[in-house]
């Protein structure tokens, strides 16, 4: 039986492409891996997403900056939130206004701000009383006032470890004491009219986040009035996880925008903002690599792929493997395995996973969720491997957007 993550569209294009590389004489272009988006599914996803009037709605470019990924978001009304030059080019490539971007990031320098507001940007997100001072110099010599969000990181006595530092000092913002030496009528260039708070990555528990959302709104507020601040915008990041462990913990969005109903009321603000990343592209997007070793090593089933975290990253920082499965049908009994990629060290592993028992070399292995945080995030350069190729699926046809890349293009 096929896990509800694989649609039958994707495996459908697979095969096809897959026979198709076998009648062609350049069947090792994507031999070590590859990845697939399914723009269909986005498109229906992003849909969803947008079929309400509570949240405006930002896409974290860093999640996945495909030409493609970022064309569709824009079709279906996203904004989106950049935090480096790179993405910020990218974005603007795909003829999106300047407009419709938001620049976050802890090492905005004054250059880079100044460049953001040349080429047209006009929210920011500061998130130290440098980047305040350096922001309003630039928009003072450019003659121009942006909107300007005040990033806040606040501490809770209790709070679990995850990737964007919970309740742990990070270079994210600032405390409220921190910000409470700030004087709004000392940066007459900037529209300083909102707050920005994210500390908590992947979560999956409407309650626990609607608990955490409600316990930022009073000291956001307390600190607006002691900035004699006009609190227009709450900007909550994103945090909204994806079950990638397959456990049955699922996020409801209907919830979501209820409870943040109820938080922007209790705010009072007139915008409340959402930046998502994993929550918007991670169910459309694939991974694809094939078995090139099997063995068992002091009890332990071991399978040797050809690619691991040269394309994949996140299972090594957060220790939650991608859903995965065998691209090929099969009704042998489950056993699970250690997945191991091709580099030289013992970071290199995927996880430990169920799969039919009779996989074996040259088998395929398709993973689920990789629309966040694959390619981007991976880390190709170690032993100079290949750089995966990109494929979308897109009205039931597959086409190839990047090709694989050998070592030699980027060797010097």
């Amino acid at each position: 039986m096929r896990p509800s993550w694989l649609r039958p569209a994707v495996l459908e294009s697979l095969a096809e492409h897959n026979a198709a590389l076998q009648k062609s004489a350049d069947t090792e272009q994507d031999e070590a891996g590859f990845f697939v988006y399914d723009l269909d599914f986005l498109q229906q996803h992003l849909s969803m997403l947008m079929g309400q009037d509570v949240i405006k709605l930002w896409f974290a470019v860093k999640a996945n900056p495909l030409s493609r990924v970022i064309t569709t978001l824009a079709q279906q009304g996203f904004n989106f939130d950049v935090a480096s030059q790179g993405e910020l080019s990218q974005v603007l490539a795909q003829d999106v206004s300047a407009a419709r971007i938001l620049n976050t990031g802890p090492a905005k320098s004054k250059r880079q701000m100044k460049a953001f507001l040349s080429q047209g940007v006009r929210t920011f997100v500061v998130e130290s009383l440098n980047q305040l001072q350096w922001l309003n110099q630039a928009a003072s010599e450019l003659s121009c006032q942006p909107q300007v969000l005040l990033r806040v990181q606040l501490q809770w006595s209790e709070g679990e470890k995850n990737p964007l530092g919970g309740n742990e000092v990070t270079p994210f913002g600032l405390s409220c004491q921190a910000w409470q030496t700030v004087k709004v009528s000392d940066f007459p260039a900037l529209n300083i009219n909102g707050l920005h708070i994210f500390q908590w990555g992947n979560m999956l528990s409407n309650e626990r986040m609607f608990e955490l959302w409600s316990q930022m709104v009073t000291p956001l507020l307390a600190l607006a009035a002691q900035l004699d601040m006009t609190l227009e915008v709450l900007d909550l990041g994103g945090g909204l996880g994806v079950d990638y462990l397959q456990t049955g913990q699922e996020l409801s969005w209907p919830s979501i925008v209820a409870d943040l109903a109820n938080i922007k009321a209790q705010a009072g603000v007139s915008e409340l903002w959402l930046e998502l990343g994993r929550f918007a592209v991670a169910e459309m997007g694939y991974y694809v690599t094939s078995v090139v070793d099997r063995k068992e090593n002091f009890q332990h089933q071991q399978l040797v792929l050809a690619g691991g975290i040269n394309h994949l990253m996140r299972p090594a920082i957060t220790e939650q493997p991608f859903p995965v499965a065998m691209l090929r049908a099969s009704t042998a009994k489950p056993d699970y395995f250690d997945l191991h990629g091709p580099l030289c060290t013992s970071l290199d592993k995927l996880g430990t996973v169920a799969l039919a028992g009779d996989v074996d070399v040259d088998d395929q292995l398709i993973f689920g969720f990789a629309g966040a945080y694959g390619f981007t995030e991976s880390m190709p350069f170690f032993l100079c491997h290949s750089i995966a190729a990109e494929y979308v699926l897109q009205q039931g046809k597959l086409e190839q957007v990047r090709r694989a890349q050998p070592a030699a293009w980027y060797l010097r």
